[in-house]
């Protein structure tokens, strides 16, 4: 954010987007009042209701644009610059598979447990899509027939996903200096993406806003009783993921959790309040290394790797908030369509890229592969930027967490290490 900006740009975006949740809540007690019955508005009720659902349409349109660049960017950036060789390569691949897994099904595990979308009981939008039939013949189905075609009107997530893969497993093929022209030419497409994402993050309060306004006006507070559930179940996940943390630390290395957790409050705290895990990743590699005192190569590996790959919290959400909006509207998701959300939300997660709200971005792909009307995707914005802080945290939790159990059972003593150099660079 710019100092130079206007007094709207200037104010931080969570306490614009508090000030757009009372200004909504507001309107929309406002727009009930005038309506004695709800079955038949006033033309004015009607209409303002519709403009205000219309502005909320205009940023879930937004979002979708940006989704599947950003999507084929970060993991492009994310395969071509992840420095990982020699034995401890397949380690570190699988304590982040694993570590991601288990976030996600610890997300869907509180989500059908608590069930938190069953308070509100609201029914789907009639242009809203039905949560496809066979999963695995959508999967098939979904198979791009051109390179371009993924990226249309209408996204194919699944096609999205397999080029972005495809296309950062082919640049690793390439000559050293092909790749330094790719990983600069993404590079700069990847800046341009985030500008056009920072303007449209400014429009959230004002969605907020009319948002907020729309459902008050029009259902009362029965949808906010259901999100005041959500937030509690993802924080009660979030925090059973901590401890898996935790307790694979104490098991499988020499570094004890209040140990850890003492030497890297700093980086945690600087997630929290930045909501990004790449700003945090300079002091999470000192902190590991200085505080807690990782070799300097376990502690590249957890931090830098780790923040292209390991955003554990923001998977376990992005899970979350698909059974969520499904229990919402009385579209139970399956089995099968639950392991869907899960390869989406792995792939989405890597998108997400550390990057403040561009999980709300990788949402709408989660969303699209089963389904899910992302019309709904507008009611996590009130309390969005509040659980964004809280899984950012959490991923960087995961990214200690691949470093002490890549550091061993055995503390180095004085061993004649050097420091890896991308991290002596930062």
């Amino acid at each position: 954010m710019h100092a130079g900006g206007n007094w709207y740009t200037r104010t931080p975006l969570y306490l614009r987007i508090i000030i757009g949740l009372v200004l909504g809540l507001l309107l929309g007690l406002l727009l009930q009042h005038a309506t004695p019955d709800p079955q038949n508005p006033p033309p004015w009720v009607a209409r303002t209701i519709w403009w205000l659902n219309q502005s909320a349409k205009l940023l879930l349109q937004l979002l979708t644009m940006i989704a599947p660049p950003l999507i084929l960017l970060a993991v492009v950036r994310a395969l071509v610059t992840a420095d990982i060789g020699g034995k401890r390569a397949g380690r570190v691949i699988f304590l982040l598979i694993l570590n991601t897994l288990v976030a996600i099904l610890i997300g869907l595990l509180v989500a059908n447990v608590i069930r938190p979308g069953k308070h509100a009981n609201l029914k789907p939008n009639g242009d809203a899509p039905h949560v496809k039939g066979d999963p695995v013949e959508s999967l098939l189905n979904n198979i791009p027939k051109s390179f371009i075609g993924p990226f249309t009107d209408e996204p194919n997530t699944v096609g999205v996903i397999l080029i972005a893969l495809g296309v950062g497993l082919a640049v690793r093929q390439l000559e050293g200096h092909a790749i330094h022209s790719v990983i600069y030419a993404t590079g700069i497409a990847f800046d341009i993406i985030l500008i056009i994402l920072h303007w449209v993050v400014q429009l959230v309060p004002i969605v907020v806003l009319a948002k907020v306004g729309a459902i008050v006006g029009q259902q009362g507070f029965g949808p906010f009783k259901a999100l005041g559930w959500f937030i509690l179940a993802v924080l009660l996940a979030l925090f059973l993921q901590a401890c898996y943390y935790l307790i694979r630390i104490r098991v499988g290395s020499w570094v004890r959790p209040m140990q850890l957790l003492r030497g890297t409050r700093d980086a945690l705290f600087l997630a929290f309040s930045t909501g990004s895990s790449t700003a945090a990743m300079p002091v999470t590699y000192q902190c590991l290394k200085d505080n807690v005192g990782l070799r300097p190569q376990s502690a590249s590996l957890g931090a830098l790797v780790g923040s292209n790959f390991n955003n554990d919290g923001t998977a376990l959400y992005e899970a979350m908030s698909a059974l969520f909006v499904a229990q919402m509207i009385g579209q139970d998701l399956s089995i099968t369509h639950q392991v869907v959300v899960v390869l989406t939300s792995v792939v989405a997660a890597v998108g997400a890229a550390g990057i403040p709200e561009a999980g709300l971005v990788t949402m709408t792909l989660v969303f699209t592969a089963v389904g899910l009307p992302v019309s709904y995707i507008v009611m996590l914005l009130p309390v969005d930027w509040f659980l964004d802080r809280a899984r950012t945290a959490i991923n960087v939790m995961g990214d200690m967490n691949v470093s002490c159990l890549l550091d061993g059972k055995e503390p180095a003593k004085n061993e004649d290490v050097a420091e890896p150099a991308e991290m002596a660079a930062a």
